[in-house]
Order: structure tokens, then C-alpha cells, then sequence
């Protein structure tokens, strides 16, 4: 994409509309501004919610064939258009352009398309009471106004995750996208007007999210939130959305763990550990920052575990085909990260491979960039900061373990639940294991493959609720029973 500053624009009432304010938003692969995203406020706010409430009365008697269409039709576009969605994405955020091109963008095809299927099929129930001449039916309908906050490391990805089963289901929204990563759902609006989605059916308020979001999520005609995001975050909108007693989803942080068994295949194990820990920057929520190794497998496994990221993980310009890890989202974040470092450090960990001091080989343009290489440190206490907090960046801890049951009680022992790995030949013990992690999914010998009809979610810190078909039909309708006297 060229050079020039894009001002992004709010979609209310399926216009686009001219903001006076505005945040800077950052190129993180040089730190200079590139886009100036709307700094929205309470006006602009209750202009959404009231054209989202008038599209609902359209949308929601729309029958859900008619949505699916419109849904196939926004899939098709963004397909049509993936490489510029793509070139936005990794400038946006700072991933690998080949990442945006075959994760990214593809996935948020997917979402449209397979919430635009899975609506046609929804089944209700119905029984026969006929000693009594009664037939129960159930009727499901949408919530109404649902507000969807979206955070900046997988911004169209998840955008549609939410929009998708919200509009398929017949709910209006109102989304307010991360202040860092706004442009690809600003450019998703323009597909919505090609596709034909009635004005007020989407709109979307930039801005920032303790203004913005918090607007968002206490209006009192917002009949549920889906946020994905910090638990910091999720926990301010379980606060102020108390009394309201709306609908919460809250996908929130991870502290995931990977156990290793001395019977593991390391050849497929280690590969795969490697892309968990540092996919996207270590900017996802389902990332492993834990690596739990059996004590006769562990030398073995952290040689080759540091030798293959050395080799593999080249840090660069996101445009750059050879780039496997691109810039951290912004200057603030980057400190974070060297801070959760220093902390390391200071508690005595073994720096395995990169850290604080690596001079990486930059072209000119990005020496400014926010960027840091691949981490791997090792002994580390189980309640040190860099075990037990969401780091969000390229950092992993190995460590070793004894027994089956040790192991089982230090994965488990964090605030987070959201997801780990296990890997092991010994099929009794991969059942075991899934009953024991107290997490909202566990992969066997395998991470982040998705399948859209298994439900996706959290527990203890990292969320409530969970989506996926059935799930997120459940969180976007709401389930009416009907008694009716035949005879």
C-alpha cells in the first residue's frame, strides 16, 4: 500500500461519516503514522445504537435464507479483494504478509460463509404432550442490539468471527474495532454497501476503548456484548454491565501450557511448539508461553527447540517473504515485553535464544519499528512473572517435570484457562490429561486447528462463554417456549 495518511471514517446508518477528531495510528513496522482513526464520542455512539435499533426491525424479519445471501456475497467480495485486505492487515498490525494473505483473511471468508450456512439448518424443539391435547414448541428470535468489541491482533479474523453468527441470526450491531488496528473494518464497511446489507444492520464506531467501548457496553438498548480481549478489560465490562443484566461473551487472556512426554514425537512435536510460541509475534491469545518437558526428554528437546527457532524464526520487514515474525502492535506494548525480560533476568532466568540485547538485521526504513527476536528462556520458577502472567509477545519458558501428576497440578496453577497442549503417544494418558487441564480446549499432539462447530472459549480468568455454532446461536438468540392447548 502507498505511503499516504488514510483517515478512517465511521459507518453509522450505512454511511460513512466525517470525523473532527482523531487518534494516530501507527505503522509498528516503523513507528510513523499511517492512518488517523476516528476519536469517537458519546454523539456519535448514540447515533449507532439508534440506527442499529431501527435496522433491526427490517433485519430481524428477514428470513434467514435472504441473510445467508448477503452473508455469501460480503465472503465473496472480501475474496475478491483478499490481496489489498491482506496488504492492510500487515501494515495494520504488523504480521507476515503471507500470514494475512493464508490465516488471516481466508478465515474471516470462512466465518461468513459457514455461519451462512449452519443458519439454514437450526432445528428447534417441539413434544407431544397428547394424553392432555398439548403441543410444546420452542421459538428461538434474536437478542436485538448487540455491541461487539474486537482487539488489534486478529482484527478482521475475529471481527467476523462475531458479525457473522450476530447478522445470520438476525441481530444488529454495533462493533467498535481496536483503536490500533481500525482499517480493514473500516474497509469491510464498503463491502457491505456493495453486498446490499440494509443501513443500520452493521455500523461501526471507531475510537478508543475506554470511551468508546465503555459507551458501548453500558448503553442500555445494547442487549449483549461480545468482547474479545484483556482480562483486565473483560473484567471492567463484566462490571459496568452488571446492572444491566446483559448478555456477556468475554474471550479473554491465556497462559497456555504445552507437556511434553518422554514418548512425544519430537520431530513433529518441536515444530509445531515452535509456531505456537511465536505465530503472529506471540500476539495471540491461544499461544504457548509454557513448555513442560519430561526430565529424560528435556537437553534433548531444548537443543533442538533453540536451534530450529534460531534457524526459523527470521525477524523482518512483514512484507518481506522470508519474514516469520514481524513488529510487536506499538512502542507500548514492545516495553512491555523488554520489561517482563528484565524482570526474568532479575529472577535468574537462562536465556536460551534472543532477549534484550540482539541486534537484528533490519532494512533502514524499519529501524524504527517496534520489534523484538524470538525468546526462549528456562529455569524459571513456576510463580515467577513470565509463568504466570499473559506476556502477549515472542517469549516462552521451558521447564522440566517428573510425573504425570506433578505436571497436571503446575499447568493448572494460573488465573488463565484457556488452552494447552499434550503430547504424547500413550492415548490413556492424552484422555487423562484432557479430563484433568482445567482449560476450554486442549490439542493432542497437535495446536490451533479449528473447526467452527466445536465450541471455543474459556475458563477461570481467560472468559465466559463460549462460539462456534451451537454456542454462538445460543449467546445471539433467545430461546422462547410456546404451550399450545390443541383439543
Amino acid at each position: 500500500m502507498n505511503n499516504c495518511i488514510l483517515e478512517v471514517q465511521n459507518f453509522i446508518n450505512g454511511h460513512f461519516c466525517k470525523s473532527d477528531q482523531f487518534i494516530e495510528s501507527i505503522d509498528p513496522s516503523t513507528g510513523k503514522t499511517w492512518v488517523k482513526v476516528p476519536d469517537s464520542g458519546k454523539s456519535e455512539m448514540e447515533k449507532a445504537v439508534e440506527a442499529a435499533e431501527y435496522g433491526f426491525k427490517i433485519w430481524s424479519k428477514t428470513s434467514p435464507v435472504e441473510r445467508a445471501k448477503i452473508l455469501y456475497r460480503i465472503s465473496d467480495i472480501i475474496e475478491s479483494r483478499l490481496e489489498e485486505f491482506a496488504q492492510a492487515e500487515s501494515k495494520d498490525q504488523g504480521k507476515p504478509l503471507w500470514q494475512a494473505r493464508t490465516i488471516d483473511i481466508p478465515r474471516a471468508v470462512l466465518n461468513l460463509r459457514h455461519f451462512a450456512t449452519t443458519v439454514q439448518s437450526d432445528k428447534e424443539i417441539a413434544v407431544i404432550q397428547p394424553e392432555i391435547g398439548v403441543l410444546n414448541y420452542t421459538v428461538s428470535s434474536p437478542v436485538g442490539v448487540v455491541g461487539i468489541i474486537t482487539p488489534w491482533n486478529l482484527p478482521l479474523y475475529l471481527l467476523t468471527f462475531k458479525l457473522a453468527p450476530a447478522l445470520a441470526h438476525g441481530n444488529t450491531v454495533v462493533a467498535k474495532p481496536s483503536e490500533l488496528t481500525s482499517v480493514t473494518a473500516w474497509m469491510l464497511c464498503s463491502v457491505f454497501k456493495e453486498a446490499g446489507l440494509p443501513p443500520g444492520v452493521v455500523n461501526m464506531v471507531f475510537g478508543y476503548g475506554s470511551t468508546v467501548g465503555e459507551l458501548l457496553a453500558k448503553h442500555p438498548n445494547v442487549k449483549a456484548i461480545s468482547f474479545t480481549g484483556s482480562t483486565i478489560t473483560g473484567k471492567r465490562i463484566s462490571q459496568i454491565t452488571a446492572p444491566y443484566m446483559k448478555k456477556l461473551s468475554l474471550e479473554m487472556g491465556g497462559k497456555n501450557a504445552a507437556i511434553v512426554f518422554e514418548d512425544a514425537d519430537l520431530e513433529k512435536c518441536i515444530p509445531t511448539l515452535i509456531r505456537a510460541s511465536f505465530l503472529n509475534q506471540g500476539e495471540v491469545c491461544l499461544c504457548t508461553s509454557r513448555i513442560y518437558v519430561q526430565r529424560s526428554v528435556f537437553e534433548v528437546f531444548v537443543q533442538e527447540f533453540v536451534k530450529e527457532t534460531i534457524k526459523k524464526i527470521k525477524v523482518g520487514a512483514p512484507s518481506a517473504p522470508d519474514t516469520w515474525m514481524g513488529p510487536l502492535i506499538s512502542k507500548q506494548h514492545m516495553e512491555k515485553v523488554k520489561n517482563y525480560l528484565k524482570v526474568a533476568e532479575k529472577e535468574g532466568a537462562t536465556f536460551l535464544c534472543g532477549g534484550l540485547d540482539v541486534e537484528l538485521d533490519l532494512p533502514p526504513e524499519n529501524q524504527n519499528g517496534y520489534f523484538i527476536s524470538a525468546t526462549v528462556l528456562t529455569n524459571l520458577p513456576d510463580m515467577s512473572f513470565c509463568m504466570q502472567e499473559e506476556i502477549f509477545g515472542p517469549v516462552t519458558c521451558v521447564v522440566p517435570f517428573d510425573t504425570e501428576e506433578e505436571v497436571i497440578s503446575r499447568a493448572n496453577n494460573v488465573q488463565y484457562g484457556l488452552c494447552a497442549s499434550v503430547w504424547s503417544k500413550d492415548v490413556s494418558r492424552i484422555y487423562r490429561l484432557a479430563q484433568e487441564m482445567e482449560v476450554g480446549t486442549v490439542w493432542c499432539n497437535t495446536w490451533l486447528i479449528r473447526n467452527l462447530h466445536m465450541p471455543f472459549g474459556g475458563v477461570k480468568m481467560s472468559g465466559v462463554g463460549f462460539e462456534g455454532s451451537d454456542a454462538s446461536r445460543e449467546f445471539y438468540t433467545v430461546k422462547k417456549t410456546v404451550c399450545v392447548k390443541t383439543y
